[in-house]
């Protein structure tokens, strides 16, 4: 069988994830990098064999035309134009999150998708965690009941990576779009995709980077250097309210004065609660014969890596016609719905109604 061919825009830190993805492959030919930064371009190029460079997305486009396919990697400012380019040039396109940098941007890409008859994919690897499928079982069970409330929550004390993820010009926000956008979508995801009705928020400027800070920062970005701009918010909190009357609430920060930091999701039924940790794993919580219960799982329950192969094989399935795609546009435009709605929010002090 023919392979699909397939180029990377933007050989950042997150592109080596769908990079080693597609090697992994056998039904891709992995034949481009396209970056701006011509250094890194040249790094990239060498590291995985790759000859055919560029730093102009249009003259890729031009010169190799039998492109299947293009996973977008840019920053966050880039999603738009370089996935509207890429699909009006006949391509199917991987985007990472978040999908674009606001809602109008999401459904441009989205229609464009459409009228040239091209899939579009957006990043949400946390649906390709093993501890989403481990959760996404327990609800197809009932063992959860009518699921009513969850807390979404990644928490760094000093996490944010410099570079552009500071630059709102280039970012679109700070831990709200960037961590937010993850944890969002997976509690989204796994309550069953309902429509957000009302958003309340508030979002924070007060620690910055922390570049005063003497311990190594744990997230370091490949594009950070000495002067970067830090004009986003670091912490940002919100209530979510669903149109089938589900609540979650969210918690995200690079910067916080806390003494551990959180990655987690939980969910809350009438019949019993999970907890997703990527530290910890999934717990179950509920009851047994008349006794409140704790249950914990053999084997590893939490996210794990693996989860950006399978990401890529999904979009290469569904290119193919061999699975449906997991990840739709669709999804990517409501996620951007809820993360316009909190930062209007917080610019306001009201709360947010989503008129659609």
């Amino acid at each position: 069988m023919k392979k699909l061919k397939i180029a990377i825009v933007g050989v950042g830190s997150i592109s080596r994830t769908h990079i080693d993805g597609y090697l992994k492959n056998p039904d891709v030919e992995l034949c481009a990098f396209c970056d701006i930064n011509e250094a890194r371009l040249q790094y990239m190029g060498e590291k995985y064999g790759i000859t055919r460079l560029y730093t102009d997305e249009a003259k890729m486009l031009e010169e190799i035309p039998k492109l299947d396919a293009i996973s977008v990697c840019t920053w966050n400012s880039a999603h738009a134009p370089c996935t509207i380019m890429a699909l009006n040039a006949g391509k199917h396109v991987l985007c990472e999150k978040p999908m674009a940098m606001n809602t109008q941007e999401a459904i441009e890409m989205m229609e464009t998708a459409k009228r040239n008859g091209k899939l579009l994919m957006i990043g949400f690897v946390r649906r390709f965690g093993k501890d989403a499928d481990i959760v996404n079982d327990f609800v197809k069970a009932g063992r959860l009941g009518e699921l009513y409330y969850a807390k979404a929550v990644t928490l760094r004390r000093n996490g944010n990576p410099g570079g552009w993820f500071g630059e709102k010009a280039r970012s679109g926000g700070g831990p709200l779009i960037d961590l937010g956008v993850h944890v969002i979508d997976l509690t989204r995801y796994l309550a069953g995709k309902p429509r957000v009705e009302s958003v309340y928020g508030a979002t924070f400027h007060k620690l910055g980077a922390r570049n005063n800070v003497k311990t190594p920062k744990p997230y370091v970005s490949v594009s950070a250097t000495d002067h970067d701009i830090c004009d986003c918010e670091d912490l940002a909190s919100a209530m979510l309210r669903f149109e089938n009357g589900f609540v979650m609430s969210v918690e995200m920060s690079y910067s916080l004065n806390l003494g551990k930091g959180d990655n987690s999701v939980q969910l809350f039924g009438t019949q019993g609660g999970v907890h997703l940790s990527t530290a910890e794993g999934v717990k179950l919580y509920s009851e047994m014969d008349g006794y409140l219960s704790n249950t914990t799982f053999d084997g590893r329950t939490s996210f794990d890596n693996d989860a950006y192969d399978r990401e890529m094989n999904n979009f290469v399935d569904a290119i193919l016609g061999r699975a449906e795609c997991r990840n739709p546009a669709e999804d990517g435009v409501e996620i951007m719905r809820i993360l316009d709605a909190i930062y209007r929010s917080a610019e306001t002090g009201h709360e947010e109604v989503i008129v659609r």
